[in-house]
């Protein structure tokens, strides 16, 4: 294992402009251990993929950062990280006895169609290594926090009728966070199987866009690269990344 358990070391924030961003400031000023968490009771700047806007309420989501520092972790294994923290989330959000939390490649977690989580990596390179990476991670709770550009949103609340004790939530994410590291360094291939297992819209005909054309294709899984495998209309089995497929309106 790399150093600490994850969450050994925790900076708590009243108020921060972006735990990711803190995360990295501390990361050039001083040394900054394996695990080590900044949470904010509210952030007032967060960011989800492709700069949306991640809201949430002041002390009643979550919104943290972990610092983690990979062994040697080559950059071409980097979406382990994202396959981790996806899988911690969607654990921990389905412990609170919500039934159909799965993980939207890459790193949204949905209960059916409705986004309850997002995940944002920042990957620090030297050479072809990972140096270190911090996992931005939202949850909307008790809220209805979401990111402007992303699918329609809920929280742990809104589908449970109750409100969740979010520190507890935290507790043990950042448990299911450290056993993940374990696959991350030591059983990628159970950590793969796992991802696809809880992969979202798995087997199902879904419109999506490829190079900015509507077509509609049939999850498979992931490759290790972290592309997605997609069946075609045509029949043909294909990998493809961010950068050319996303899913389409629904």
């Amino acid at each position: 294992m790399s150093g600490p358990r994850i969450g050994a070391e925790r900076i708590h924030l009243a108020t921060v402009d972006s735990t990711n961003k803190h995360a990295a400031e501390l990361l050039e000023r001083t040394e900054v251990q394996h695990g080590t968490v900044i949470l904010a009771d509210a952030q007032t700047e967060g960011r989800g993929r492709r700069g949306g806007v991640w809201r949430s309420m002041e002390g009643r989501d979550l919104t943290f950062s972990v610092v983690v520092l990979p062994i040697a972790l080559p950059v071409t294994d980097q979406f382990r990280m994202a396959m981790a923290a996806a899988l911690a989330v969607r654990e921990a959000v389905a412990q609170e006895d919500v039934p159909h939390v799965r993980v939207k490649w890459p790193n949204d977690i949905l209960i059916e169609e409705r986004k309850v989580a997002g995940i944002l990596i920042q990957n620090d390179l030297v050479g072809d290594t990972i140096h270190h990476a911090i996992l931005g991670i939202g949850v909307n709770v008790n809220s209805t926090g979401h990111d402007e550009k992303g699918p329609p949103s809920t929280s742990i609340r809104m589908e449970t009728g109750r409100d969740i004790d979010r520190l507890a939530l935290l507790e043990r994410l950042l448990n299911e966070l450290d056993r993940r590291w374990t696959q991350v360094e030591r059983d990628p291939p159970a950590l793969q199987h796992d991802y696809i297992e809880q992969l979202w819209g798995r087997g199902r005909w879904l419109p999506m866009e490829l190079d900015g054309h509507a077509v509609e294709a049939r999850p498979i899984g992931v490759d290790r690269d972290g592309r997605l495998l997609v069946e075609l209309n045509d029949g043909r089995v294909q990998a493809f990344g961010m950068d050319r497929l996303r899913f389409g309106p629904r």
